[in-house]
């Protein structure tokens, strides 16, 4: 019972601090182009490597 002691606030501070992640991500745009980023993986003009 005394782990309780220790798991409970742990567990709630570690969901603040994913719950706070997740807001700034939604607050600085990372989810605003799904469709765009999709569609870059698949074109070779973003490509790393140098065409031979």
């Amino acid at each position: 019972m005394t782990a309780m002691l220790y798991l409970v606030p742990i567990s709630l501070i570690l969901g603040g601090i994913g719950l706070a992640a997740f807001f700034w991500t939604v607050r600085n745009d990372q989810y605003d182009d799904a469709k765009g980023n999709s569609m870059r993986v698949l074109d070779d003009e973003y490509d790393d490597h140098p065409k031979q």
